[in-house]
């Protein structure tokens, strides 16, 4: 995205990242200026997270007062500066600020919801009205939920601690998730209607996000599993088709087609004899 001084906002934040994809495909959609800046979480840790976020210098390393401890997905220690603490008072990521740096945007959906009312007067993917705009809500906040689960699932991969108590709860999320979406798109070509919305943007970057699981199928045979994603995607057609539709659009494609590409290589060279 841009990377402007002029930028409408700003998001800081690992990568890559389909929660924080919500918001580009966003601005890339209705207009919107938006600056990402970021790294993997690995070299995150070697950040100051502040509106300025950069890599640390030795001066940094020596600054105690910007010391934390790691959250959730980090371990050891961070640095944020005190500014991005008032902005950002979980100390979270992704991160953004207003133009100016002086108000914080926090959680991926919030975030998503400012870009789609910065570009409001272009594409109104936030809804024509307050009701079409709660009932993008709606779908937002049943997201969350799943989101939740999701993330527990995927870092329990990603440290090994992976268990069938919790992908047996995990796959129960997804479902239920996944129960309200196919029935929506029984009647509408998109979630919340005939048009593009927050709603579908949102709904595209979580499930490519847990897409992630297809890969994890040496860690899942560990533990007598298999990975959820071929499970589901055979009983919910209408969701599966909408997700491929929506993959195919552009402005989504800018970010999550590399990010699926990345998934099928990670597949193939699992897929190879030690």
């Amino acid at each position: 995205m841009s990377q402007s001084a002029m930028s409408q906002i700003r998001i800081f934040s690992y990568l890559p990242n389909p929660r924080v994809y919500k918001s580009t495909i966003t601005a890339r959609l209705n207009g919107v200026s938006l600056e990402l800046t970021g790294a993997t979480p690995g070299e995150l840790a070697d950040w100051l997270w502040d509106f300025n976020a950069r890599p640390l210098t030795p001066e940094d390393h020596q600054n105690s007062q910007n010391a934390t401890s790691g959250k959730t997905g980090f371990s050891g220690k961070l640095f944020k500066t005190r500014e991005f603490m008032i902005a950002h008072p979980y100390g979270t990521v992704p991160a953004a600020f207003s133009h100016d740096g002086k108000i914080g945007i926090f959680e991926s959906n919030s975030i998503m919801r400012a870009v789609a009312r910065l570009g409001d007067d272009k594409l109104k993917l936030y809804g024509a009205d307050a009701y079409e705009a709660s009932r993008i809500d709606s779908f937002l906040d049943t997201a969350l939920l799943f989101a939740r689960d999701s993330q527990i699932y995927l870092l329990a991969i990603g440290d090994r601690s992976i268990s069938q108590e919790i992908q047996q709860s995990t796959e129960g999320a997804l479902r239920k998730y996944l129960d309200g979406i196919e029935q929506a798109l029984e009647t509408n070509e998109f979630l919340c209607g005939d048009t593009l919305s927050i709603a579908d943007i949102c709904f595209v970057c979580e499930l490519s996000l847990f897409a992630r699981d297809q890969a994890s199928f040496r860690v899942l045979e560990k533990i007598d599993c298999q990975p959820i994603w071929p499970v589901v995607q055979t009983d919910y057609s209408n969701c599966f088709n909408h997700f491929t539709r929506l993959l195919e659009i552009p402005e989504v494609d800018k970010d999550l087609g590399s990010y699926h590409a990345k998934i099928q290589s990670d597949i193939q060279q699992r897929l190879k004899p030690n």
